[in-house]
């Protein structure tokens, strides 16, 4: 079986920090907001080239937390992707904003922005881009926007940890940048795991309250907060990995070319592109393929761990049935969610590895298309 990622590989290659730097936080008896924390917040924020970041809980916090800090709420409407994780657009739900849907670009699988002036209604408080698969959006056009319509930009990066655009670092474009440390993440946690990135100090003393309970100062409550801190332990792991980073992205986009080589001679298979002023991190290596059900259980019986993400875009997932976006709406977006697998990608994938998911994927492609002939 060669799996779409392999996290015991990994942690072959750094078990032992990993144990020591766990040890140590057990034997310190500082389990929450402790010093480990504080310095990959530190460390993070250097790396990132922002001024702050806020640890919490998980990913969708950092959205929930940055719709919050920005005051948005009952009867806003905030403009995104049908194309991503459910959590994007539950983050918007949670604070009772209404999300607005706006087709992707087919090339990047990402919003088009030049769709999003014609989203915009007289309610509309933000936009949340999503940076898919690693992928980065094309940030100078949805800036331009939201600073001509006065609108706030949420950075949904928890997929695109690294991943510049025209040199820029994603996540810092906007008032916010989200990120996950879900373990499958380029940067994972042993657990769940999240962070805010931000320039401006008012917001981030707003979310540092907001994370715990709705207070900067012990037992003073200001307002409704959550309990949504980066466990201590999940910090101490996070800062072994973090030096590594660099050098497992790169790995992330040598196998993303050594794929496209081997694609290259393939008219079945869309292979990702990346534009030149972008510096894409492959979260995810997904191609559009032709019979993609059918290759997929083929691949699966053959011992390829491939995967879809995503196969139902959310406009037509019963929790958004209420918005009564139907299908046909977004075109781009509905046509790909049925096109896309994403093959195993992980920074110990080795070449040998690669070769035969190409070929599987290829002879697969062959049968089923042998198959529909019948």
């Amino acid at each position: 079986m060669i799996p779409i990622i392999d996290s015991k590989r990994q942690y072959a290659t750094i078990g032992s920090e990993v144990e020591k730097a766990v040890c140590e936080v057990l034997r310190s008896g500082s389990y929450i907001l402790g010093p480990n924390a504080k310095a990959l917040e530190s460390e993070l924020a250097e790396f990132l080239n922002v001024k702050y970041t806020v640890g919490l809980n998980s990913g969708t916090d950092a959205l929930h937390l940055a719709l919050r800090a920005l005051d948005i709420g009952a009867g806003d409407e905030v403009i995104t992707t049908a194309f991503t994780f459910v959590a994007t657009t539950e983050a918007i739900g949670i604070v009772g904003a209404k999300p607005v849907f706006v087709d992707i670009n087919p090339d990047t699988f990402n919003i088009d922005p030049d769709k999003i002036e014609a989203a915009i209604t007289p309610r509309t408080k933000a936009i949340i881009p999503v940076h898919l698969y690693g992928q980065p959006c094309e940030m100078d056009k949805i800036m331009d926007i939201a600073k001509r319509h006065n609108l706030r930009v949420i950075e949904d990066c928890c997929q695109a940890i690294g991943a510049t655009y025209k040199g820029q670092t994603v996540g810092t474009f906007g008032d916010f940048g989200c990120l996950s440390f879900y373990p499958t993440k380029n940067l994972g946690a042993m657990g769940d795991g999240g962070l805010l990135m931000m320039n401006s100090e008012t917001l981030r003393d707003r979310v540092v309250a907001l994370r715990n309970h709705g207070g900067a100062v012990r037992y003073h409550h200001d307002e409704i907060g959550v309990n949504s801190r980066l466990d201590e332990i999940q910090a101490a792991i996070l800062r072994v990995k973090l030096p590594h980073l660099k050098s497992w992205n790169e790995q992330r986009r040598k196998h993303a070319a050594y794929y496209n080589k081997l694609f290259a001679n393939c008219a079945d298979i869309v292979t990702p592109v990346e534009a030149a002023d972008t510096y894409c991190i492959y979260h995810q290596y997904t191609v559009k393929i032709p019979n993609r059900d059918a290759v997929h259980q083929m691949l699966r019986d053959r011992g390829v761990g491939a995967m879809l993400y995503y196969p139902i875009p959310l406009h037509l997932q019963k929790v958004h049935e209420y918005l009564g976006v139907g299908k046909g709406s977004l075109p781009h977006t509905e046509k790909d969610t049925e096109l896309v697998i994403s093959l195993p990608m992980f920074p110990e994938l080795t070449e040998e590895e690669q070769d035969t998911v190409a070929k599987t994927l290829i002879e697969c492609i062959e049968k089923s298309k042998s198959a529909l002939a019948v």
